[in-house]
C-alpha cells in the first residue's frame, strides 16, 4: 500500500505546487516596502486602504461602529467618525495595537459646538475621543476572533483581524494621513 501510495502523493503535489506558488505571487503588494501615504477607509464598504502616494497597496475589510453613516455627532453614538484625520501615536492596547487618530478635528468641535448651541445635543453631552484603528480583543477566544468583521461592533472605531493590525502598524507611520468617508 505504501508502494502505491507515494506515487499518488507525487502526482498531487507536482498538480498543485504551481497553484501554490500562483497564490503566494498573487499577494505581493502587502508585503511590499512601500510608504504609506495615505489610509483610506470606506464604512459603507467597510474597507480600509493602503495608498503610496496614488497608488493603492494594499485593501483589508473592516468592522465599524454600528451607529450608521453620517458623522460622529457624540461620544455613545457608536458612530466611526467622517472626515480627515491623522495618526498620532501607536500605543499597546487590549486591542493589542491601537493606531489613535486626531479625533475629534477642528470640524467635529465645530459642528459639535454647534448641535450644543443649537439645542440637537444635551448640555451634558461629550464630543468623545479614543478613535482609531485596531485588532479584536486581545483576550477573546481565538476562534471568536475571525468573526468579528461580519458585525460591526466597535464604539466607533475601526477594527482588522490579529494579522491585520500587525501588519498594518508596521506599515503606517504616525503622521499619516487618514480618510474616513461614508
Amino acid at each position: 500500500m505504501n508502494r502505491l501510495l507515494r506515487p499518488l502523493i507525487a502526482v498531487a503535489l507536482t498538480l498543485v505546487a504551481p497553484c501554490a506558488s500562483h497564490t503566494a505571487a498573487a499577494a505581493p503588494t502587502r508585503a511590499s516596502a512601500d510608504k504609506i501615504t495615505r489610509v483610506r477607509i470606506a464604512k459603507q464598504a467597510h474597507s480600509l486602504e493602503l495608498f503610496a502616494g496614488d497608488r493603492l497597496v494594499a485593501r483589508y475589510s473592516v468592522a465599524i461602529g454600528p451607529g450608521g453613516a453620517g458623522p460622529k455627532l457624540r461620544e455613545g453614538d457608536k458612530v466611526t467618525p467622517t472626515g480627515r484625520y491623522h495618526v498620532v501615536r501607536h500605543q499597546p492596547s487590549r486591542y493589542k495595537t491601537f493606531l489613535r487618530l486626531d479625533y475629534p478635528n477642528a470640524t467635529d468641535r465645530a459642528r459639535f459646538a454647534k448641535l450644543k448651541r443649537e439645542g440637537q445635543l444635551p448640555r451634558s453631552a461629550s464630543i468623545g475621543g479614543d478613535i482609531g484603528i485596531h485588532g479584536p480583543p486581545v483576550d477573546m477566544d481565538p476562534l471568536t476572533k475571525p468573526l468579528l468583521k461580519r458585525v460591526d461592533w466597535t464604539l466607533g472605531c475601526i477594527a482588522v483581524n490579529e494579522d491585520e493590525i500587525t501588519e498594518i502598524s508596521s506599515r503606517v507611520a504616525d503622521g499619516t494621513v487618514v480618510d474616513i468617508d461614508d
